[in-house]
């Protein structure tokens, strides 16, 4: 075989990743007239499919499903598509824009060559002039360091493999971490009768509907997603903050802990230490929630003050009073062996791993070094990344925005490189 045909097949831009981010960035790019490879490790639409419960849903409305030259097309704007609803957009998407993508293709190792790029994949190898790296930011499940400790025989899953009760043994069941995830397992635990403890931390809640509307809507109308970081009251901490808990289900509702232990639910500060026998928690279960509620009650009184200054009508609401209080005392120790456990189940967060990445543009924690997705690396991005550059940027509402911005970089970078050459080979035929 000849050193030529050996040579890698040389693309002008690869996006690694096929999901919402990678297509739009390819349908933005198509529509300059460059037409990306995107290779995706396994199919359109895997994370949503095989990494969510059978009863998740979005906690934003439909109607801000809006991928580029895609809005949302069902007859339910205002209501939150589930899970399968949610494949099949997206993999209508894929098929609406007629990408060329390369399902079952891994990427192990990606690094600069020349003046471009070359990827390591499953396939094998394969240049780009230009990368755009569409893998989002939550790969890795993290739980307590203590883990281990935990009996053998105890069901430990991380929140991504969990999918309905009947999944679990018999028995009662601990939730860890009060984000979207915990508190949204946590209640279909719950609501299907199980006996659920929860270990709440730090997260936010949000109210679902106030005065007369989803708060969505409001935050929506108020520019709240379109909010670039730099102008974010705290833009060195935000991208790692966890999103605000609420739910899609059942119509769409506000989650509120305190109700939840009313009913039944028992609640516990944060895991504090694990052992065979019993598991402790730390004093700060009240903190946790006044926290959230101080939270929830902000959100109210910024739509309040924007609603005074636009001079808009709506139906007034009285102000939120806590129905339960955790009792006083230290907190109780869950006792193992007089309650034993059936299932732990981690929603302790994610962490980013961008190991076959062997391109120096991440700082010391691991995080990609970009402004608005652009890398110090000539020819290398990100998007689909939480706050790459607004509020947006990693949902379904602002993902275009990014991609309209990267996919102009592109093009302009690839058209000076197209001049410089051309350039180069009239001064060639000049100079013989």
């Amino acid at each position: 075989m000849s050193a030529a045909a050996r040579q890698p097949r040389r693309h002008p831009v690869v996006i690694v990743g096929a999901g919402q981010a990678g297509l739009s960035m390819a349908h933005t790019l198509q529509r300059r007239g460059i037409r990306p490879l995107l290779l995706e490790r396994h199919r359109i639409g895997h994370a949503w499919e095989r990494q969510r419960w059978d009863s998740f849903c979005l906690v934003t409305p439909n109607w801000q499903c809006r991928l580029p030259d895609f809005p949302y097309d069902g007859d339910d704007p205002h209501g939150f598509m589930g899970r399968d609803q949610i494949v099949d957009y997206v993999r209508r998407y894929a098929a609406h824009i007629q990408a060329d993508v390369r399902e079952g293709v891994a990427v192990s190792r990606l690094l600069r060559h020349g003046d471009g790029y070359r990827l390591f994949t499953s396939e094998g190898e394969i240049e780009a002039d230009q990368v755009v790296i569409a893998t989002g930011g939550y790969h890795r499940p993290r739980r307590h360091p203590q883990a281990e400790r935990l009996p053998a025989g105890l069901l430990q899953l991380d929140a991504r493999d969990y999918r309905n009760p009947d999944q679990l043994p018999p028995g009662p069941v601990l939730v860890v971490g009060s984000g979207q995830s915990g508190c949204q397992i946590a209640e279909d635990l719950f609501l299907a009768g199980r006996r659920v403890h929860l270990s709440v931390g730090s997260a936010p809640r949000s109210p679902r509907r106030y005065r007369g509307k989803d708060v969505v809507d409001w935050l929506d109308r108020m520019g709240y997603y379109q909010l670039p970081i730099e102008q974010h009251e705290d833009p060195r901490q935000v991208r790692s903050k966890t999103n605000h808990y609420l739910t899609g289900r059942d119509g769409g509702r506000e989650i509120d802990l305190r109700h939840r232990a009313l009913e039944g639910m028992v609640l516990h500060g944060r895991l504090e230490e694990l052992g065979s026998r019993s598991i402790r928690f730390a004093g700060d279960l009240a903190e946790n929630l006044d926290r959230a509620d101080a939270v929830y009650c902000r959100i109210r009184s910024g739509i309040d003050a924007w609603i005074a200054r636009e001079g808009i009508e709506a139906p007034e609401e009285p102000p939120y009073v806590p129905c339960w209080e955790p009792p006083p005392g230290p907190p109780a120790a869950l006792d193992l062996e007089a309650e034993p456990l059936a299932a732990v189940i981690w929603c302790t967060g994610y962490g980013a791993d961008f190991h076959w990445v062997d391109v120096p543009v991440f700082d010391g924690a691991g995080h990609p070094a970009h402004e608005r997705g652009v890398t110090p690396s000539e020819g290398l991005y990100f998007i689909g990344l939480p706050w790459l550059h607004t509020w947006g940027s990693g949902r379904f509402c602002g993902v275009a925005d990014d991609a309209e911005h990267l996919a102009e970089v592109i093009r302009l970078r690839l058209h000076r490189r197209d001049a410089s050459q051309e350039r180069l080979e009239c001064t060639a035929l000049l100079g013989s």
